[in-house]
């Protein structure tokens, strides 16, 4: 077998915000380190992180502060967050921003010259650092100009298929480049997963191609364990009309800056919908919101900065009782609200591409939105203070790592999490990688094995279609594991995958290894079908509603749960097992926050 081979010490799998910090770190810790990405450096989904970076400067409001953060966070994922990574989250990020200005990041200012913050759903208080609403676009500029600088080795356009493992750990990865076909693989005693999330399960969702749950099925295989899979967060506002920008991202920022949600009626409904859990803190009348508006230090939350799952599930019964729009959604509405030289200046990004690609001016005229797959809380298994996972050297950082947002993730934590953790991933992966990469080989069998099964699809003749199967796939998951979630629903999902997986076993593709997307399919559809099961059958176990995870059959949250995790691990036939698992206990510090900020 023609089989291009190098040596690291790390090799991160991933290029978006927390690969990059990750090999950035790793690097300047000594490590030889190698980035991999599936597509061109400077193209991953974080890029499309348009609001900012949630971190407790108090830039705006002197009275923020980490505990506040974490105690936001903590309630936010509805206290089911590793109360550990919540809190080195909140203490930490407002460094990790500073970090980027001094690598040449480029923020809005305030008056007095600070990094300018906004507000964002669950946030008390405004701590979202932004660049207009091109954040995420400028975080990735940065860091990907630090690599290059450093010299860090990029492979781009190449897809790991498989993580190599023997008794002590991991010893490297196996893929192939996506354009030639050839394969290659790298001996490395430690890898870093920053693969991102699984939406291209769904068949409506705001993530792009990549998003194939990748790093949660190579982790699960090599004997990593997954945590809490059944929380999906559906963004309450993707576009679902007009059909070019269906599941496109409408940013939170446009709510954040004073954008409503409307039904067909014209009434403003999520005032109906405010839990008591928020009660204290939500405007609870439309003049109380519109001072608000007018006068930030009040505190009073509008209600559509409630949380996403309550808006998302605030919306799902909107549309459900027929005061939706004709396509299903609901208005979002900042014309009304705000001028339109305001919205072309706060968001830039997002006149332009409803302009360009829809014809939409939202300077004139409200946005038909409506949930979209969008974010999974649930990931790989780590320990907190250095993203490790159960197998030696192995390491997860960003979307593909859980336990840090519970069963809801927060608007604008996306970003701290990924340079946070994606720091100390990075740096844990170097030190465990020190003296040991003279120690690890890559058997000649594993690497035979791992080719043998990437060209398999070839040698199938008339055996089932990559695309069709993709399609059936993402059907099953948004009629029947979608936002609302019955026992007979998933019970039905999970008889549907098990016919899927014979026919994943029969994939047949036509062509040759030379860049060919159907082969490409063929080889992502069997992380897609094994991270599908894990979310079924943890959604299944979990009798009860509470964050990204919403049960018609039992819809509320139950005590008992709240402190259970539900954890994947591999069956010998290929399958998934879940299991019951108690929530770490929060030490009485961290736990007096809750009534001290009350």
């Amino acid at each position: 077998m023609e089989l291009e081979k190098h040596s690291y010490d790390v090799v991160v799998v991933g290029a978006g915000g927390a690969g990059l910090r990750a090999a950035i770190e790793a690097h300047e810790s000594g490590a030889r380190t190698a980035v991999v990405c599936k597509s061109l450096l400077g193209k991953a989904h974080t890029v499309m992180a348009e609001g900012g970076i949630a971190a407790a400067m108090a830039n705006l409001y002197p009275e923020d502060n980490w505990r506040v953060h974490f105690r936001d966070t903590m309630r936010g994922g509805k206290m089911l967050n590793h109360w550990r990574m919540a809190q080195l989250h909140a203490q930490e990020a407002p460094d990790r921003v500073r970090e980027l200005e001094d690598w040449g990041a480029l923020f809005d200012r305030t008056p007095d010259g600070l990094i300018s913050q906004r507000d964002f759903g669950g946030h008390r208080y405004a701590r979202l650092a932004h660049v207009g609403d091109r954040t995420g676009l400028e975080l990735i500029r940065t860091l990907q100009q630090r690599t290059v600088a450093l010299g860090i080795d990029v492979y781009m356009e190449c897809t790991v298929t498989r993580l190599l493992t023997n008794d002590d750990g991991i010893t490297g990865a196996f893929g192939y480049w996506r354009e030639s076909g050839r394969f290659i693989a790298w001996q490395a005693p430690s890898v870093v997963l920053a693969t991102g999330g699984i939406g291209k399960s769904y068949k409506v969702t705001s993530n792009s191609w990549e998003y194939t749950g990748d790093g949660h099925s190579l982790a699960l295989q090599a004997g990593a364990t997954l945590v809490n899979m059944e929380f999906v967060q559906f963004h309450p506002t993707g576009m679902v009309w007009p059909p070019s920008v269906r599941g496109i991202l409408v940013t939170e920022s446009v709510r954040g800056d004073g954008g409503i949600l409307k039904n067909s009626a014209g009434n403003r409904f999520m005032f109906d919908y405010i839990p008591d859990f928020f009660r204290k803190e939500t405007a609870e009348t439309e003049a109380e919101a519109d001072r608000w508006y007018d006068d930030k230090k009040n505190n009073r939350r509008p209600p559509e900065l409630l949380p996403r799952d309550e808006v998302a599930r605030a919306i799902n019964s909107e549309v459900k009782a027929g005061r939706g729009t004709p396509h299903g959604g609901v208005f979002l509405d900042i014309a009304s609200r705000r001028s339109a030289d305001y919205i072309r200046k706060r968001l830039p990004s997002m006149y332009h591409q409803f302009k360009e690609l829809a014809e939409v001016d939202i300077t004139a005229e409200a946005m038909e939105v409506g949930p979209t797959c969008h974010y999974v809380m649930g990931g790989v298994e780590v320990e907190p203070d250095t993203e490790a996972a159960r197998v030696p050297g192995l390491f997860a950082a960003g979307e593909v790592a859980g336990g840090m947002h519970g069963s809801n993730r927060l608007g604008g934590n996306s970003l701290s999490d990924l340079l946070v953790f994606g720091r100390r991933a990075g740096a844990a992966a170097a030190e465990h990688a020190q003296g040991r990469a003279g120690r690890v080989d890559l058997p000649d069998e594993a690497l035979a094995d791992a080719g043998r099964a990437a060209l398999a699809p070839f040698d199938r003749e008339g055996g089932e279609n990559p695309y069709t199967v993709q399609h059936d796939l993402q059907q099953t998951m948004h009629d029947l594991v979608g936002i609302i979630r019955t026992a007979p629903e998933m019970e039905q999902a999970l008889e549907r995958i098990e016919e899927l997986k014979a026919r994943v076993a029969n994939l047949s593709v036509e062509g040759h290894r030379q860049y060919n997307p159907g082969w490409h399919l063929a080889l992502d559809l069997p992380h897609m079908l094994i991270v599908s099961e894990c979310i079924a059958r943890a959604a299944l176990e979990r009798e009860e509603s509470r964050g990204g995870h919403t049960r018609d059959d039992f819809p509320g949250p139950v005590e008992e749960w709240g402190r259970t995790n539900l954890i994947c691990t591999p069956t010998p036939d290929g399958g998934v097992a879940v299991r019951r698992q108690p929530l770490p206990q929060m030490p009485p510090e961290l736990a007096e926050i809750f009534e001290e900020v009350s």
